[in-house]
């Protein structure tokens, strides 16, 4: 059996849909039954309730496991839920770990500077120490990032972010689940790190001309100052230890220039890249604001 963490958030929900789209089974964990009414309503899908930070909740999602896509939120407290979780999944004997990461891909980045970052670096060393044999996916940028602009987009059809003219790879979050699938699926993956971008670098002001395509409406490029997006973030109910941690990424993207593009896991996968400007015109109702989305801030 394979188990997926953080299964109703969107790169969780995604990886879910992908072994639906397959047919394949695939148990998803969830901290509370009020998030599990969509997933149960799927076919091939065992969903369990269980918090990561609780081993004593986990032994039925744990059962016969054995290979896991851990995912868990990005706050202040995931260092601790991914390694009291790692604990657990030794334990119940689970045969391999797949560690669900990031990376900017700019030359010169050090993720070790900031506390989102850092965290995820000191969960793969303690992965890496506990014994269990482990696959580390390292996507850059989610497009689905920019659904959090939508607003501004809507109401004053400005792309406001604090990027200056440095130029990101983002990566469909459903290429991604592609992967995952296949690393998941399939065997020869243990001990390896996956990394993967997009198939394009660009700056605020390529995205904001492919939303605007996709949406048939003018769409202008902000540079913002980083306290300004701050204080928008806070009034969209961001958390403010997420907001500060956005602010510290974004400065350090203005600083860093141009990531790299990087689509030989894609190739690796037989997987073609998702650009910008498919991801916009597949998603077009939702920056018009006719559909929603989950937003990150919940």
């Amino acid at each position: 059996m394979i188990l997926v963490t953080g299964a109703t958030g969107r790169p969780g929900s995604a990886v879910i849909r992908e072994f639906v789209r397959h047919g394949d089974p695939v148990r998803a964990l969830v901290r509370t039954p009020a998030k599990a009414a969509e997933l149960q309503a799927l076919p091939v899908v065992d969903v369990v309730v269980g918090d990561m930070l609780r081993p004593d909740s986990l032994s039925a999602a744990l059962e016969g496991v054995d290979r896991v896509l851990m995912i868990s939120g990005a706050g202040p407290d995931m260092l601790e839920t991914q390694c009291t979780f790692i604990d657990a999944a030794k334990r119940a004997g689970v045969g391999r770990i797949v560690k669900f990461s990031g990376d900017d891909h700019f030359t010169g980045w050090d993720a070790e500077k900031f506390r989102s970052t850092r965290n995820h670096e000191q969960v793969q060393r303690y992965l890496l120490a506990s014994g269990v044999p482990w696959t580390v996916l390292r996507p850059s940028q989610f497009m689905e990032a920019y659904f959090e602009e939508v607003p501004d987009i809507v109401a004053r059809g400005e792309l406001r972010l604090p990027l200056g003219e440095a130029a990101l790879v983002p990566i469909a979050i459903d290429d991604i689940a592609s992967i995952a699938h296949s690393v998941l699926t399939g065997d020869g993956h243990e001990y390896t790190t996956y990394r993967m971008s997009g198939p394009q670098a660009l700056t605020g002001a390529g995205v904001a001309a492919d939303i605007a395509a996709a949406i048939d409406r003018p769409v202008r490029y902000v540079d913002v100052a980083p306290q300004t997006k701050r204080s928008e973030w806070l009034g969209r109910g961001y958390p403010p230890p997420r907001a500060d941690a956005f602010v510290e990424l974004f400065d350090e993207r203005r600083k860093l220039g141009t990531a790299k593009v990087n689509v030989a896991t894609h190739r690796r996968f037989g997987i073609e890249p998702t650009t910008f400007h498919e991801f916009a015109a597949r998603h077009a109702a939702v920056f018009r604001g006719e559909r929603a989305y989950r937003s990150a801030a919940a």
